[in-house]
């Protein structure tokens, strides 16, 4: 590079920045007017256009975190984030308050690491419409009420924390046909519990790999991907449900489900037994958390509706329980999952062939939310 850069007369990667001119065509010959596209305005440099203009980054970014409301709370719950001493805040919150519980997390983990503290330490009473990432990366220890509805993200990358949501108390609407947070919630979570008292819209936790999750509906693709973890969906879902779910559970109870299923790569099954007792106990938290009533009818019907939920059952995941029950000789069956922290195998762990293996050995190191621990 520092070779290429001296033939053109560049003494450093910021003079090469923005300088077009030194592109050309891959294509010998290569003539707009000779049906070919014409990129000479996007690619005619900057400097060229407005003399003197920055073509890098020149100015400091201010990203204002002392205005932030994790870092307005901090002075409050800094003594129980690193002793464990239990705490309780209420406050207001708006759109612009972003990534809400994430600064928080970072002191909790530097004091107490991946454990974090025990559910329900430091819990946030919310108010208002939170913006996006509500709740990102939160940590073992820390919980967040809210009470009205969120943007996009909430419970990104989720670490252990616990995330309930529910519309204001004075409320006359129906929860479960409304939206009450935003897309993509749920995205690589890893551990922890969310608590959703209304639909979330699209892509619901895609790539989760561990945590507990209750929704009232879902809009298209919800758990794409998924490895692990569990999803309870008490209501309508999008089109192309489970595409490329190869780990975790999902329990639905909505009508036409097996059309909005892609089934190419996941079984639906009927519940019964002791994953029953655990489901209709994992919705009766869900609306003691959150006060649904369609959760509360569900619950008081559940016999009759136990025959109309689907669980969604991935086939690699199936195969490694029946591995794993042929090597220990006992039934096959999911362990079922402790309230904050899933046990269930991520699907990406329990499938290593040798080719992963040796590239393995050479990234020893895996980073939870704001922690790192070894493989």
């Amino acid at each position: 590079l520092r070779e290429i850069m001296a033939s053109l007369g560049i003494r450093s990667i910021n003079e090469l920045v923005g300088r077009t001119e030194f592109l050309r065509t891959t294509t010998p010959g290569y003539r707009f007017d000779k049906g070919g596209l014409d990129l000479g305005l996007l690619l005619k440099p900057a400097h060229e256009m407005r003399p003197g203009v920055a073509t890098y980054s020149v100015i400091k970014q201010d990203h204002q975190i002392e205005s932030r409301l994790d870092s307005r709370l901090l002075p409050e719950l800094l003594e129980s984030l690193r002793t464990g001493k239990p705490a309780e805040v209420a406050t207001e919150i708006c759109n612009t308050d972003r990534a809400v519980g994430a600064i928080l997390s970072y002191h909790l983990s530097v004091a107490h690491g991946l454990e974090g503290l025990p559910q329900g330490t430091v819990r946030l009473h919310l108010r208002g419409s939170a913006g996006q990432s509500l709740g990102a990366f939160l940590a073992p220890g820390i919980a967040i009420d809210l009470e009205g509805d969120a943007n996009d993200y909430v419970g990104k990358g989720l670490s252990g924390g616990q995330i309930v949501v529910y519309p204001p108390r004075a409320s006359t609407f129906d929860s479960h046909v409304n939206v009450i947070v935003g897309n993509v919630c749920l995205f690589g979570a890893t551990s922890g519990e969310a608590f959703i008292g209304g639909i979330a819209a699209e892509r619901f936790a895609v790539r989760n790999s561990g945590a507990l999750a209750v929704v009232e509906g879902v809009g298209d693709h919800g758990c794409e991907y998924m490895t692990g973890g569990r999803v309870v969906v008490l209501g309508n879902v999008g089109r192309n449900f489970a595409a490329g779910m190869s780990g975790g559970l999902a329990y639905v109870l909505a009508e036409g489900f097996e059309d909005m299923c892609n089934k190419e790569s996941v079984d639906l099954e009927t519940v019964h037994g002791d994953e029953a007792l655990w489901l209709k106990q994992t919705i009766q938290r869900h609306a003691d958390l959150t006060g649904s009533k369609h959760a509360r009818r569900v619950v008081d019907r559940f016999s009759g509706l136990l025959p109309k939920f689907v669980k969604v059952f991935p086939r690699d995941y199936k195969r490694v329980l029946a591995q794993e029950s042929a090597n220990i000789n006992v039934p096959v069956e999911p362990q079922l999952p402790k309230p904050v922290v899933s046990e269930m195998v991520d699907i990406e762990d329990a499938l290593v062939d040798e080719s992963l293996l040796s590239d393995r050995v050479q990234k020893l190191d895996k980073l939870r939310g704001f922690a790192k621990y070894r493989r």
